[in-house]
């Protein structure tokens, strides 16, 4: 016979295999943010999911760095338990977009939470110093990224992440650029009616990420 525990956690466990995310699970912020204060790795970090395959090695030994570690971040999170239950708790609202979603719910809360991770520099001064970067940078930058960069700058998105409003302004921009599917008000609804589970697994799965990187960069 088996107990409505075991029955649980079987049923769990299925939801995960079957609700697996291709979807990339960080988004800018947290790249950004996990590359330390090596501007090079930032910049590396911050193009990852525009650098295909092999041509991370057309660029200079450090920002290739960021690129490889950029991977091996999405490859982290994609795995771990309290993000697939993050997705598994997004999937019936935000179906195939889940990942999606739980990238900007994960940048909002490193930027409400920037403090806590961050103890010598302010978000403020954080995103100021990456957008200098992001500049000096801009000729190795990907064609794509040299497209919206100058508009990521001008509109504050790393600093902006840090209130619901902001976080509206990016899911507006990519509902009407890139995902048409995004409801702006829905995710926002979500992430109100839902915030304290969301966050406690933000909180559990954020510092080991912040260790496999610390690992990692050594």
């Amino acid at each position: 016979m088996v107990s409505n525990v075991e029955l649980k956690v079987v049923i769990h466990i299925l939801m995960l295999l079957l609700f697996k995310t291709t979807d990339k699970a960080l988004n800018y912020l947290a790249h950004i943010f996990l590359s330390g204060n090596d501007h090079r790795l930032q910049i590396g970090n911050f193009i990852g999911d525009f650098v295909k395959g092999s041509q991370f090695n057309a660029y200079p030994a450090q920002i290739r760095k960021g690129i490889i570690l950029h991977r091996k971040i999405d490859s982290f999170t994609d795995s771990h338990l309290k993000v697939k239950e993050i997705v598994v708790l997004l999937r019936p609202t935000f179906g195939r977009y889940s990942g999606i979603i739980a990238d900007m719910y994960f940048d909002y809360f490193l930027a409400v939470n920037f403090s806590t991770y961050s103890t010598r520099k302010s978000l403020y001064l954080f995103s100021n110093q990456f957008y200098f970067f992001a500049i000096v940078h801009y000729k190795q930058l990907p064609h794509k990224v040299k497209r919206f960069i100058f508009h990521f700058i001008s509109t504050n998105r790393l600093y902006k992440y840090g209130s619901l409003n902001g976080l509206r302004r990016s899911l507006e921009i990519m509902a009407d650029y890139k995902i048409s599917a995004i409801d702006p008000d829905k995710t926002i609804l979500f992430l109100l009616e839902n915030r304290d589970v969301l966050e406690t697994k933000f909180h559990q799965f954020f510092p080991e990420l912040i260790e496999y990187v610390r690992t990692e960069t050594l």
